[in-house]
């Protein structure tokens, strides 16, 4: 679903992604664990086709990024680690906003628009402004907005930061369902119990290079990810 061949992003000297590659197969939830500054949001914005990259190749579903951006773009979502949403806005109004861009019918719109936003307990804020919104609720919004169009392969960069403990349990179970359904998820973390016990499969980066990643278990072994991930960056 997600295939990145030797992905070099490089910003003056500095290699910020060097030579990476990573292969997330459908039904995979994929892990991307790293320090502040080891490449990992760089490598989503240019998997995203949001950030041009210097060498390699990136395929979604088989289509090349690079290529043919849109085409990719219409199969995929991409949640930021801090979401920019248009505050002027209501939530209802920003929600069908992005429906119009993927061109979801009115019907299909509005079932997942409810199934989700009653299941994130905001269905009664959706008429209020995004500006008078908290940033968990903004959070719950960027993540209903991403699930609108029933994407192929799910891309995020910290996403449990800002949402309660019960909205975070409910996006797993969304995360599992899509990913059972033949979808993908590929996204960073710092939360590495969470990682440990959602992941299919774990990509650990340091400097911008890949130093570690295959199956969940086959990364920990015996030991713990905390473990595992704090012996490789020492």
């Amino acid at each position: 679903m997600l295939k990145i061949q030797n992905l070099t992003k490089q910003y003056g000297e500095k290699k910020a992604v060097d030579n990476l590659t990573l292969h997330i197969n459908k039904g995979e939830i994929y892990g991307f664990i790293g320090h502040n500054g080891a490449g990992k949001t760089t490598t989503i914005k240019a998997a995203c086709g949001i950030l041009a990259y210097d060498s390699g190749e990136i395929y979604i579903d088989g289509i090349s990024v690079k290529e043919k951006p849109i085409e990719c773009k219409k199969i995929i979502s991409y949640i930021p680690d801090n979401p920019d949403l248009y505050e002027f806005m209501s939530g209802i109004q920003y929600l069908n906003f992005v429906a119009d861009i993927f061109g979801v019918d009115a019907k299909s719109r509005e079932e997942l628009i409810y199934k989700y936003s009653d299941m994130f307990e905001i269905t009664g804020n959706l008429s209020q402004l995004i500006s008078e919104y908290s940033h968990g609720m903004k959070q719950k919004l960027a993540v209903i907005s991403a699930l609108i169009h029933k994407p192929k392969l799910i891309i995020m960069d910290e996403p449990f930061v800002g949402l309660d403990p019960k909205a975070a349990f409910q996006l797993k179970e969304i995360m599992r369902e899509i990913c059972d359904n033949g979808g993908a998820i590929f996204f960073s973390t710092h939360v590495l119990e969470v990682a440990e016990k959602l992941c299919d499969k774990i990509a650990i980066i340091k400097g911008g290079k890949l130093i570690k990643s295959g199956k969940t278990e086959d990364v920990t072994g015996d030991a713990s990810l905390e473990d595992v991930f704090l012996e490789l960056e020492g």
